[in-house]
């Protein structure tokens, strides 16, 4: 076809373009406006808990930040497993936000043969909120008062000592294992129906030791009941400042605790994660919510996702070893 001088002409290939302009340009709008409706928060955990207040006290602050509500959605059970599905079968919008403990992508896919999720393909990783650091804790008339003289006892008595926890594969029972492994120590892991039972039996003198949550443990160990040897983090806790680290004792870089982070559906679009990253960030920097945290003894992180990818990866190359040395599978 012939064209006349100064007439445009249509060719496939503008149209190619012009559509793709359109489509690329899709998820900055979406960013733009985003959140235009109230966002769903899906809470792991049955409402009350530290970590659900953990959860509630970024919902309360995002719904401030964005004008619109944030809502927790509590799932609780099968170790974040049910959770975790509901928040795979979102939409890839940034309308479903995913507070998950970081066990249920580091741990929970070699405790249980069979997940309705994948961790890798499901997700997209959006930030690190921190984590609350686990407590080494023993009855108070336990002969041992410092970690080094249980650790001394422990050799002396090999495999007659029990620690406790709130069933296999949690994250206090992990952390028992990491324990032995690390002081080079031989105990007994004994499980029990939740953590409140496990601490009820070391009370009774039917176990010696278990490790605990950093909230959890400060009430115990104000009731005068039972006796902290070590905090497993960085730092002493500034409400717990009686208990030294691990490293204080003589074991270097010994961390554990409940971390937790937030994830989006895979396929969410960038822009849209980097908004969710920015307004939690803010979030995290918040004064008083540093404050109320840190009357949790829970450790606030941040940053980037793919500093939140970095540290599942550290976390996995941790605890994986463990479950499958001593053949662990979530009962």
């Amino acid at each position: 076809m012939r064209v006349s001088p100064g007439r445009q002409c249509w060719r496939p290939t503008s149209v190619a373009v012009l559509a793709l302009t359109t489509i690329t340009g899709l998820p900055l709008a979406h960013a733009e406006t985003f959140p235009a409706k109230p966002v769903r928060m899906i809470v792991p955990f049955a409402p009350g808990g530290g970590a659900d207040l953990t959860a509630r006290g970024i919902a309360q602050r995002l719904s401030i930040i964005w004008k619109q509500p944030v809502v927790p959605h509590n799932i609780a059970g099968a170790a974040g497993n049910l959770a975790a599905a509901t928040a795979a079968a979102s939409q890839p919008d940034g309308y479903t936000l995913f507070f998950a403990t970081v066990q249920i992508f580091v741990s929970n896919p070699a405790l249980y043969d069979k997940l309705s999720f994948n961790p890798e393909r499901d997700f997209s990783p959006v930030i690190l909120i921190g984590e609350g650091p686990h407590v080494l804790l023993v009855s108070s008339g336990f002969k041992a008062t410092k970690l080094s003289e249980l650790i001394a006892l422990a050799k002396e008595r090999p495999g007659q000592l029990n620690f406790g926890s709130g069933g296999v594969g949690t994250s206090l029972h992990l952390a028992g294992e990491y324990f032995k492994t690390r002081a080079g120590i031989e105990l007994v892991h004994v499980p029990y129906k939740g953590a409140a039972p496990a601490i009820a039996a070391m009370q009774g003198n039917e176990i010696q030791m278990l490790f605990d949550n950093g909230l959890s443990a400060i009430g115990h160990i104000r009731s005068g009941r039972t006796r902290g040897l070590g905090i497993a983090s960085e730092s002493r806790s500034p409400v717990l400042t009686e208990v030294p680290t691990f490293e204080e004792n003589g074991i270097p870089n010994f961390r554990s605790g409940v971390g937790h982070s937030l994830y989006v559906r895979s396929g969410t679009p960038a822009a849209i994660v980097h908004t969710v990253n920015r307004a939690i960030n803010t979030v995290l920097q918040d004064a008083e919510y540093k404050q109320q945290m840190t009357a949790l003894a829970y450790n606030l992180a941040g940053g980037t996702p793919e500093q939140l990818k970095a540290h599942i990866e550290a976390e996995r190359k941790k605890w994986l070893p463990i479950i499958r040395t001593q053949k662990i599978k979530a009962e």
